[in-house]
This record gives structure tokens, C-alpha cells and sequence, in this order.
């Protein structure tokens, strides 16, 4: 299973028979989110998520939605950038030029931990501020909001999410 696509159709790194998995991959993972209160909620996910699976992550999510008040130093940075650019959305977007980056990736081993963009947006919210944004966990992020479209080729999402926000060849 980690190197095929699944008989359903989805991307290889979906835990079989773990509805909450299938549910996140089917309906969040990977469409373009616009929305800022959105954009924060997962950059606080996956910053809580460093060190730990995702599926813990994503199980306790509506504990960690609590968090949200705790990460008061991001939640700071987060409204500084909102006011220097007009949105959050206005500002994380411009790495990747205003469109979701479309990979070709047939394998999980094909799978990036980060690109030139992860990096460049890693060290941008370091410089203003913000904690445990690393480049790997700003790939995440990326991955999460639909900056980057990570599904495999043969998944059933990937041209979904295509079709419905266009692509740019990365």
C-alpha cells in the first residue's frame, strides 16, 4: 500500500478503514482556502503537530481548536500581517504566485518535505515573528490549504480540486 494508489482511489498515505483520515483527505486536504480564520486554524494545526503524528493532531482537533487562544504570539503576528497586506490570504499566497502548484506525484516516496517556496515562507514568518513554522511544517501547510496539490496522479481528488481552481505546472 505505500507505493500503489488505494482500490478506492485515494492517495497511498491514508490509513485504511480510518474514516476520520478518508473524511480529512476527501473533503480539506488540498482545496484552496482563502478565508484567513482557516488559513490561521491549520497553520496552528500543523504548528501543534511538530514532534507528533498528524492523525493525533487530527483526532484531538477540537481540543486543539482551544489551543488556538494559546498560541497568542502567532495570533499577534498573524493580525500584523493581516493589516500590512490586507489579508493573511493576501500575504501567503504571493509564494506561489497566486495560484496552487500541481505536482505529479505517482508515488509516497515522491512526496516533497519542502520546496523552495516551504523555505521562502519558513524564513518570511520567522523574520516576522512567528514560531514553529518551520520549512517542513510551512509545507505541510501548503499541502493542507491547497497551495500545493500533493494527490497522487491516479487519486480521484487531484483532478476534483483541479477542476475546480485550474492549476500552475510545478
Amino acid at each position: 500500500m505505500l507505493g500503489k494508489i488505494r482500490a478506492d482511489g485515494r492517495c497511498p498515505w491514508i490509513t485504511p478503514n480510518n474514516q476520520d483520515y478518508i473524511d480529512y483527505h476527501d473533503k480539506e486536504w488540498g482545496v484552496p482556502v482563502h478565508d484567513d480564520r482557516v488559513i490561521f486554524e491549520f497553520l496552528t494545526l500543523e504548528a501543534a503537530q511538530a514532534g507528533l503524528s498528524w492523525y493525533t493532531v487530527l483526532r484531538k482537533r477540537e481540543a486543539y481548536q482551544a489551543k488556538i487562544l494559546a498560541a497568542v504570539n502567532n495570533a499577534k503576528r498573524f493580525l500584523e500581517v493581516q493589516e500590512t497586506f490586507g489579508s493573511f490570504d493576501a500575504y501567503i499566497w504571493r509564494f506561489v504566485e497566486g495560484n496552487t502548484i500541481v505536482h505529479r506525484i505517482k508515488r509516497l516516496k515522491d512526496f516533497p518535505a519542502t520546496s523552495a517556496e516551504s523555505d521562502a515562507l519558513s524564513k518570511d514568518l520567522k523574520q516576522r515573528g512567528f514560531k514553529f513554522v518551520g520549512a517542513t511544517i510551512c509545507y505541510a501547510h501548503m499541502q493542507a490549504t491547497g497551495m500545493v496539490n500533493d494527490h497522487v496522479v491516479e487519486c480521484f481528488r487531484r483532478r476534483e480540486i483541479i477542476n475546480g481552481y485550474g492549476e500552475r505546472a510545478g
